[in-house]
């Protein structure tokens, strides 16, 4: 038993460490998700929304932190409570994202490692028997250091993450895991390879064939069958390649122009995925910036989920020197986590990415 310990409280630690530190790298990401849980038709909780960031923050933090005390023994009875508790909640989570297909990735471990729901139901399953092992065998749990040392190892894994949490919030992402990071492209990020698995699907068909019902299954064709078709039932019996770049259209006029837009060598766009959340106070110097850029002979998009109206609105108050275009908000989300954020382009390949509080860093050539 004292072996068991001793690996599960390794195992554990250091995956609480990990998997906090992923989301600790992009808490605007994490609350997202959290924003999908308590949404309507989900765990209708809505008045949590406005709170999801702040949520994100303190559980990605108090995740590390638990994760830390464990590894060091330190305050051992606060933290397997502290464990079982979580566990126990995320193994709800994603016992109910599974069961009833509500969120398709938990988060667990942000962009870096994307989990199926029953996936992350089997991982929860799996932490929580270990930690049910920490809970009831801590004795052997011992301190790895004094308790002096410890308390500074906790200290300083409390302002370190606070500090790490204060840059990406008012920057970006140090480490970025999604498919619009610098260096990418994203025609390419669109494309199937060749050879690539494509969807299978079974098809259940159902007839009434001389008064009595009877069910065929192919796998597309429709079967030939002298009888009245009833239904048919669509069944995914093995996924197929899903190009990391999808749902990408920069739609105008319900026209979508990002085909020849990523074939743009000067490209400069600014994205708000939402007017009503945006930071206003950045378009000043987004207006400065632009206006910059396009003098340097790039073209100057806007992109946001908002309504023409609420475009149009912005763009007069400001005097902007660009229209924007149309693209759905969880795709502008995942491209920049800063409202309003601006990126540089060359023929689609992603060559700047900007928070507000750093457009001075953009370099027109």
């Amino acid at each position: 038993m004292k072996y068991l310990v001793g690996f599960s409280r390794v195992f554990v630690g250091v995956l609480f460490i990990i998997s906090g530190f992923i989301k600790l790298n992009d808490p605007v990401g994490f609350s997202f998700k959290l924003e999908e849980y308590f949404s309507q038709g989900v765990l209708d909780l809505p008045f949590f929304e406005p709170h999801a960031l702040t949520i994100s923050i303190f559980v990605v933090i108090f995740e590390v932190l638990v994760g830390v005390m464990l590894l060091i023994g330190f305050r051992t009875k606060f933290t397997v409570w502290s464990l079982l508790l979580m566990i126990v909640g995320f193994t709800f989570l994603t016992f109910y994202s599974a069961y009833f297909n509500k969120v398709t990735d938990c988060g667990c471990f942000g962009d870096a490692i994307k989990l199926t729901p029953w996936e992350s139901f089997t991982k929860d399953i799996v932490l929580l028997i270990l930690i049910v092992i920490l809970f009831l065998e801590r004795r052997y749990i011992t301190p790895a250091f004094s308790t002096r040392t410890n308390r500074l190892i906790v200290f300083f894994a409390v302002v370190l993450s606070g500090f790490y949490v204060y840059h990406v919030l008012n920057h970006l992402p140090v480490i970025d895991f999604r498919p619009y990071e610098i260096d990418k492209n994203i025609k390419d990020g669109m494309s199937v390879p060749e050879g690539a698995p494509e969807a299978i699907f079974e098809y259940a068909w159902k007839f009434n064939i001389n008064g009595s019902e009877k069910v065929i299954v192919t796998n597309g064709d429709y079967p030939q069958v002298d009888g009245e078709f009833v239904d048919v039932e669509t069944k995914e019996i093995q996924e197929g390649y899903e190009p990391p770049v999808h749902d990408f259209t920069i739609e105008q006029n319900g026209e979508d122009f990002a085909a020849s837009l990523l074939l743009e060598p000067k490209l400069v766009m600014v994205i708000a995925y939402d007017l009503r959340k945006t930071n206003t106070s950045a378009y000043a110097e987004v207006k400065r910036v632009t206006d910059a850029a396009s003098k340097k002979g790039y073209r100057v998009i806007g992109m946001s989920a908002s309504n023409k109206e609420q475009t149009q609105k912005l763009v007069k108050d400001y005097s902007l020197g660009f229209e924007f275009y149309f693209t759905d908000e969880t795709t502008l989300k995942t491209i920049v986590r800063s409202n309003p954020g601006i990126l540089v382009l060359e023929k689609g390949t992603i060559k700047q990415k900007v928070h507000y509080n750093d457009f001075d860093e953009l370099k027109f050539e």
